[in-house]
């Protein structure tokens, strides 16, 4: 059982003086809930996971009982950092070192921030003199591991606590992986059988599998602390468009009514109509506010059309594009306006914003579409409604396709706003998806191994697995399988390590250069890129793998730009201001939809119920959708003809969906992966459902034939290191789910109700 602690009331009370006398000076009336739970969990020792909504002060809630802890513990006695906090972005370091510099100076704790950006000279004085607490990435972790192997035991055998913040952004991917392994790494070097572990996150679903993603193979030891704060409350709107839907004046701002016809006049550009970008003109012009575009290009448009709405009304420009992809000081800017500038100002942004960066007050949020997850809204809406008073404000913008007659069904049945819907009905409930289950990660074993022989110089392969798997994350590698990856990962055709004559492992020749560059740290794979330059200035970075050439115009950075010369040697395009431009191309897919997401969808689409948050045109496009839904028979069965094949409606998250998609091309079916639909050609509804009750006998196809139909096999890192057995087995474990192929099969092939 996880262990869920009682509400003390002398919380307070429990610190140490110099901790108290830092509440004081800041004239905090009370202490939050949250804080008042974690403050008596964090002193008693352990490990502790701390989730609590955006802005309800987890940071202290975790920092002002360490501080008390560290100080009781006379953490100056002895070399060594005491308080490990990591996070996962610079520009999170950065507002965090603001945040508890005060604090860390009333109470004689040195503060430290270590990433890229960080002199060479404050990084050795820290390593010569290391106490405190340090602020690190886990790339520049990985690389304190890497070039400082022998000094790990002196930075971090004093080390009282590591601290993860945004832990929800860490659970089940690569990233994640790879800190529980740096951390395991640190506990084997220090030879500390368990420092404490505090996990902080607004947005957890099921706390057990974040647990145990703190503390892999243990997460039953670990304290859970849900904070209760009320907040300010929510208002939240779901806005209807339609594509082309013509020029048209709404009744009302709050309530616009759009009349379509098929003499409406298409306006839009690049897929955007004029009735959106006046309404987030409308909405957002002379406040603060983010609006999260979804991809990079999008970003890029709606910030280019926001700009040159500005321009239109003769009014200062106030919309500013932020994205990955963009530099550093681009980035900053946005968000030091946002901070410190009395000037209205709205950050255009992708999910780069979506974390607890500091950007002072934000009005309101805008979103384009749904999104990918529950968990993004609810971190997105949290990033509003921090001022005392004032409610979080969220407008989600819904765009579909105009319902032509003869179109195809799925335009007719509007997903998006459907999918909306959902979102929204599951963040009322309180339901949220749960962190992933941790997989084989080979890619990042592959990875974590040639860093451990890198941070100890040689490392024999028994001792390797058990610091990597049996004490680290990789617990579903056993053995005989780690074997198997040594073996691939010192192939003549990858030469990534080789072994020596006492049987240590060493990096072999295709390693050096590898583990020799500084890409080498980050796990997750980096696209080369161009760096785009006006005036000296850079702006950001452009992928390789797009199309672009001298004399072509580009929108970037929110503005339009000429290219006039591209410097392939040194990867420099060169850029002048122009009014043209076209978008740009960014590579990369969405997310994965969650079960329970199309499940409550498909019930908004079955049900009669009123949802008071959509505006009119949203209301009558649900009607639409609803009547549709019910033209189609989607009520009563889950196969339909369209054109020349047929149309199956799953209403499953994206994993299963892939699976059955992938067993019916195994099958010799021409099917294809559409939206939450599987499209297949030349066939019959017969022939697809009596194929469909076969796979519910359990006359699935063999899981391999289903895993070799996968378009795109290489997804992590170094998935092009691995045999083609470890891949197979890799698509296997982690990107589909042939087990539960019957179940699906018997579902959609007997018209139920879906599960």
């Amino acid at each position: 059982m996880i262990r869920m602690t009682s509400l003390p009331h002398s919380a307070f009370d429990l610190l140490d003086d110099p901790v108290r006398r830092w509440i004081w000076q800041q004239k905090w009336p009370a202490l939050r809930d949250v804080q008042e739970k974690s403050i008596p969990a964090i002193l008693a020792g352990g490990d502790v996971v701390v989730s609590a909504k955006t802005a309800a002060g987890k940071t202290e809630a975790a920092m002002l009982p360490l501080i008390s802890r560290i100080r009781a513990a006379g953490h100056s006695e002895k070399p060594g950092f005491a308080i490990l906090y990591v996070s996962p972005l610079k520009a999170l370091i950065n507002d965090q070192f603001r945040r508890l510099q005060g604090m860390c100076e009333s109470c004689d704790v040195m503060l430290h921030k270590w990433h890229g950006d960080v002199s060479a000279d404050a990084k050795a004085r820290a390593r010569k003199r290391p106490t405190g607490v340090v602020l690190i990435t886990p790339e520049s972790l990985e690389a304190m591991l890497i070039r400082r192997g022998g000094e790990i035991p002196f930075l971090f055998s004093a080390l009282n606590a590591v601290v993860i913040d945004e832990l929800h952004a860490f659970i089940g991917s690569e990233r994640g992986m790879q800190l529980q392994s740096i951390l395991a790494r640190i506990e084997v070097a220090t030879k500390r059988h368990k420092i404490d572990r505090i996990g902080l996150s607004a947005t957890l679903g099921d706390m057990r599998l974040a647990a145990e993603a703190l503390r892999p193979g243990n997460g039953s030891g670990v304290t859970i602390i849900q904070g209760m704060d009320p907040g300010n409350g929510v208002k939240l709107q779901i806005r209807g468009y339609h594509e082309n839907a013509g020029d048209l004046e709404p009744e009302d701002s709050d309530e616009a009514v759009a009349i379509l016809d098929e003499s409406s006049s298409p306006k839009d550009e690049f897929g955007i109509p004029d009735a959106v970008v006046d309404d987030l003109f409308a909405y957002t012009r002379g406040k603060r506010n983010l609006l999260f575009a979804g991809s990079r290009q999008k970003v890029e448009l709606y910030t280019d059309r926001l700009r040159r709405a500005c321009t239109d009304s003769r009014v200062p420009n106030e919309y500013f594009a932020h994205h990955g992809s963009l530099s550093k000081t681009e980035r900053e800017d946005v968000e030091q306006r946002l901070k410190e500038d009395a000037r209205p100002t709205t950050a255009v942004a992708t999910t780069t914003l979506e974390l607890g960066i500091d950007i002072g007050d934000v009005e309101t949020v805008a979103q384009i579409g749904p999104g990918f997850s529950v968990a993004s809204l609810r971190q997105r809406l949290g990033r509003s409604g921090r001022r005392p008073g004032k409610p979080a404000i969220l407008r989600v913008f819904a765009i579909e396709p105009f319902p032509e007659k003869g179109g195809h069904p799925l335009d007719r049945l509007n997903l998006g706003l459907v999918q909306s819907i959902a979102m929204v009905e599951c963040l009322k409930s309180g339901w949220c998806e749960p962190p992933a289950k941790a997989g084989l990660h080979l890619s990042t074993l592959i990875h974590q191994t040639m860093a451990l022989i890198l941070q100890t110089g040689g490392i024999r392969p028994a001792a390797a697995w058990t610091i990597l798997c049996s004490q680290g994350p990789f617990r579903a590698v056993d053995k005989k399988l780690f074997a198997d990856l040594l073996r691939c990962m010192a192939s003549p055709e990858n030469k990534l390590i080789e072994q020596g004559p006492d049987g240590a492992l060493m990096i072999g020749a295709y390693g050096e250069p590898i583990t020799a560059s500084h890409e080498f740290y980050p796990v997750f794979a980096t696209e080369r890129e161009y760096r785009m330059i006006h005036d000296s200035k850079a702006l950001g970075t452009y992928p390789l793998s797009s199309p672009i050439a001298r004399g072509e115009t580009i929108i970037f950075a929110g503005r339009r730009w000429k290219v006039l010369d591209i410097d392939d040697r040194a990867r420099v395009i060169t850029v002048k201001p122009t009014r043209a431009g076209l978008p740009p191309y960014f590579a990369g897919e969405g997310g994965a939809i969650h079960d329970q997401i199309v499940v409550t969808m498909r019930n908004v689409l079955t049900s009669q119920e009123s949802f008071g948050y959509l505006d009119s045109n949203a209301a009558e496009m649900l009607e639409a959708a609803r009547s549709a839904f019910r033209d189609l028979k989607l009520d009563a069965k889950s196969i339909i003809a369209h054109g020349d094949g047929v149309l199956i409606f799953p209403w499953l998250g994206t994993k299963k969906v892939r699976t059955l998609t992938l067993a019916l091309l195994a099958k010799n079916f021409e099917a294809t992966q559409f939206g939450h639909s599987i499209e297949i050609q030349s066939c019959d509804v017969d022939g697809v459902r009596s194929c469909l009750a076969d796979m519910a006998e359990g006359n699935v196809p063999d899981e391999n034939a289903i895993a070799a139909r996968l378009a795109k096999p290489f997804i992590a890192r170094f998935d092009d290191k691995l045999s083609a057995d470890l891949m197979m087995l890799v698509t296997l474990t982690e990107r589909v789910e042939v087990s539960v192929l019957p179940s699906i099969s018997a579902t959609v092939a007997g018209e139920g109700q879906m599960i």
